[in-house]
């Protein structure tokens, strides 16, 4: 769990980094799953259901490579044990001040070899119509992740601004993105199994992959299981549900 230290640093940078948190046996079992899902999404043709493809130039979708799992954790349920991971749910409990939690929003992203895109500069909490510091994003790495391939980038302290600033559609890309000075940003490098917790209002995005190796990730975001959010009411939205039930 986390030290005084480390939630003072979180409460600060507005993220923290915790290294491979899934290992051995488990972290390969959970790779294999996203393996299926890559199978399945790049053997279709068009978007299917859960299943976005990446866009070319005139936002079309290119046949056969995958880009997104749209709630990953309905369209494979056996994706739920790594959402539920007590390694992760204990740590996002700890920085949420919350006995119980929900998860909602549960996403993969390939980010295959050769120009695998996710998601470029961006604050979650925009997308969600809210600024509450009671939702924690969450990224699992399953896969190494660097510069070459596309890792998480951050802008430590963004969270701290007090505004949800504005996001623009840009063409040949899924979602809507906004700027930053690069200079202010951080690459967060990390080993297969690294799990990072970072406030949703807080400015991160990622790079295309550029190399010839995969970089598997998942994304999703914790709340109290009490907090209402508008567009994700438990039992309405699909995509959400409890993750750590409050003790007995």
């Amino acid at each position: 769990m986390f030290s005084v230290e480390q939630l003072e640093r979180f409460q600060v940078g507005g993220y923290l980094v915790c290294e491979e948190l899934i290992h051995g046996t488990e972290l390969a079992a959970f790779v294999a799953i996203f393996d299926e899902l890559v199978e399945t999404g790049n053997a279709l043709a068009k978007p299917d259901g859960h299943f976005t493809l990446e866009l070319n130039q005139d936002n079309e979708p290119v046949s056969g490579r995958l880009h997104k799992v749209q709630g990953v954790c309905v369209a494979e349920p056996r994706l739920r044990a790594l959402a539920a991971h007590a390694q992760i749910t204990d740590r996002a409990a700890q920085l949420l001040d919350a006995e119980s939690l929900d998860v909602f929003g549960t996403k993969f992203f390939p980010k295959l070899a050769g120009g695998g895109t996710s998601t470029h500069w961006h604050q979650d909490n925009y997308y969600f119509g809210s600024d509450s510091p009671q939702v924690l994003s969450c990224g699992i790495y399953l896969q190494d992740a660097d510069r070459e391939n596309g890792c998480l980038r951050v802008v430590p302290g963004s969270h701290r601004a007090g505004q949800i600033v504005d996001h623009q559609q840009t063409k040949g890309m899924h979602g809507s993105w906004t700027q930053v000075e690069e200079h202010h940003a951080v690459d967060l490098e990390t080993r297969a199994g690294t799990v990072v917790l970072f406030s949703a209002n807080l400015l991160h995005g990622t790079s295309d992959n550029h190399s010839d190796r995969t970089r598997y990730s998942t994304a999703w975001h914790y709340v109290p299981a009490d907090l209402t959010l508008e567009q994700f009411v438990r039992g309405k939205y699909e995509d959400r549900f409890t993750v750590r039930p409050q003790p007995a």
